[in-house]
């Protein structure tokens, strides 16, 4: 049976839908709000940018501990409602004439936060909503308005913020994950009750997610693919525009439509990952999609500003589709065979891996660029990325099908 039958994964779905909108809509706002009302400085950017992804490291293992004590769907409807008032203090500050810039990092940090727990509990979640025979089909379907969100919604957060000022778009943001928990309130299924840790305690239950996800082959390759891929993308896009900008001389506005092939690639990817996965089989899937589609990033230095900024479309728009299939195929894959008392925990585990190797590469791509120049340290990036594959192509994933249960 389709999922679009399944009424409380159409809730899920839906309230999701608009909170990825609104949360696309409040990253961009955020920033043209402390540039342009509060005058931030570039450091102070900086300070704010940090502060949206610092929880992934500071809480990212605990919250996966605290994610399997508790059920699901309540600690996704606190996330909510704790987003939707952080977000809308910021309008009300405006409105009253006492907001700062230190108010914009607080929120930031407890947004931030708030999005960890909800993040890792969604994915723990929907094992129990859809059952695990269609986590690829409900992966891809929240995969892909995902990826419809990063491609509109910075556009709408630009004519929002210009046409209602940049306090006020911040609005957006907070009646979305209002309306995500609203549409969260109404499903019916109901949740297995928790199981209780054999050994209890923080550090011993984050010991325990550890020694699951890294005792198991299949997921330190998907560790390995994954963190070292997020590596690379550090390392390039600390010079990516500087590459686009200042090494082809390239506008603002055409660099934005270049990156907009990438969210295009991205919902691609997402409509046609439950083909992929129906014809190669959900593991074939995870290595093959990284071995046909990472090579094509070998093409972004060769980029001139003639008929060759083609490459830099070409590039994106197939590095974003084989990601999105290979995301798609390896969360259902590690949703499959974690046991659901492990959930909470195992997603805490990868995701603080992988997501920590992002910030990294960024601030050795700042440093290669200073040392060895932009184009040298784009071809490190490049060439890293395409090699991330290794690590799940030579893994047991290459073999072993269907997904061990």
């Amino acid at each position: 049976m389709s999922l679009w039958s399944h009424r409380d994964f159409r809730l899920l779905w839906l309230g999701d839908t608009i909170s990825q909108f609104g949360s696309t809509i409040g990253r961009t706002v955020l920033p043209l709000l402390a540039a342009g009302t509060l005058a931030a400085t570039p450091f102070q950017m900086g300070l704010l940018t940090a502060a949206n992804t610092a929880a992934f490291l500071l809480i990212g293992l605990p919250a996966g501990v605290w994610v399997d004590r508790l059920r699901r769907r309540p600690v996704m409807l606190t996330a909510d409602f704790v987003r939707a008032a952080l977000m809308l203090s910021i309008p009300v500050a405006w409105w009253l004439g006492t907001l700062t810039f230190a108010h914009l990092v607080v929120v930031a940090l407890l947004v931030g936060a708030a999005t960890v727990m909800f993040d890792i509990a969604y994915q723990s979640y929907l094992p129990a909503l859809v059952g695990r025979d269609q986590l690829v089909e409900g992966n891809s379907k929240l995969t892909a308005s995902q990826s419809v969100a990063e491609v509109s919604g910075p556009a709408a957060a630009g004519g929002i913020a210009q046409t209602l000022g940049a306090a006020n778009g911040i609005l957006a943001t907070g009646v979305g994950y209002l309306c995500s928990a609203l549409f969260l309130l109404r499903i019916r299924t109901e949740e297995p009750a928790p199981r209780a840790a054999e050994k209890p305690g923080l550090v011993s239950e984050i010991a325990e997610g550890l020694r699951f996800v890294f005792g198991n082959r299949s997921l330190r390759a998907i560790i390995g693919t994954t963190g070292t891929s997020n590596f690379f993308d550090g390392i390039g896009m600390a010079v990516m525009v500087l590459f686009l900008a200042r090494g082809l001389g390239l506008s603002d506005g055409v660099i934005g439509l270049l990156f907009s092939a990438a969210g295009a690639g991205g919902v691609l990817g997402a409509l046609t990952a439950n083909r992929w996965n129906n014809r190669f089989g959900q593991n074939r899937v995870i290595w093959l999609s990284m071995l046909v589609t990472q090579p094509f990033g070998l093409l972004l230095p060769l980029a001139e500003a003639d008929w060759r900024l083609a490459f830099i479309v070409v590039a994106d728009l197939v590095l974003a589709y084989g990601a999105i299939v290979y995301n798609i195929a390896q969360v259902s894959y590690r949703q499959a065979i974690c046991p659901d008392h492990l959930l909470g925990r195992m997603n805490a585990s990868i995701r603080f891996v992988v997501w920590g190797a992002l910030p990294v590469g960024g601030l050795i791509g700042g440093l290669l660029g200073s040392g060895i120049g932009i184009m040298a340290t784009l071809w490190v990036a490049v060439v890293g990325r395409t090699l991330s594959v290794l690590w799940v192509v030579f893994s047991p994933l290459r073999t072993r099908d269907p997904v061990p249960a």
